[in-house]
């Protein structure tokens, strides 16, 4: 069972490295792990009822995190221009420039076509902010609820 152990934690620690690396599925691994640890386990640490509460927070973190930025612009005025210019920016941004794109490129992306539909500059970069905090509370939530599921997970098994 220690090697069982030691493969869930190892998925785990891969997920939580997903906060950063936006290609990881981060709280989706982790809940992967806890899921092969309590089958193999037989349902004794982990019960299916805690497996469904950790199953919620997953989903939580994943809806959190893709439409994050796109919350956050809406909150600082943006219009369906500048939401849509995110999310291209944020494609656009991974693309060209891995992590710092992805920052960066939602910014852009509602600054732009923020812009070019007809929003001034200062409520186009406004709306370029949103998009920034969205993605950084995104990001921070998805943390969060990481470390809690792996927490979770420890103060169960141990």
């Amino acid at each position: 069972m220690e090697i069982i152990l030691i493969i869930a934690l190892l998925i785990m620690l891969v997920g939580l490295s997903g906060i950063v690396l936006p290609i990881i599925p981060s709280t989706p691994l982790i809940l992967a792990g806890i899921v092969i640890y309590a089958v193999c386990d037989g349902f004794e640490s982990i019960s299916r009822l805690l497996l469904l509460s950790l199953g919620v927070l997953t989903i939580f973190s994943v809806v959190i995190d893709y439409f994050g930025g796109v919350i956050g612009a809406k909150k600082f005025g943006a219009t369906k221009w500048g939401m849509i210019g995110s999310i291209f920016g944020c494609i656009g941004g991974f693309i060209t420039g891995g992590i710092v794109g992805i920052i960066i490129g939602p910014f852009l992306g509602a600054v732009l076509l923020e812009l070019v539909f007809g929003k001034d500059l200062r409520g186009a970069f406004k709306s370029g902010v949103g998009t920034l905090a969205g993605f950084i509370g995104g990001a921070i939530t998805k943390l969060v609820i990481g470390v809690i599921m792996i927490g979770i997970f420890i103060w169960k098994v141990f």
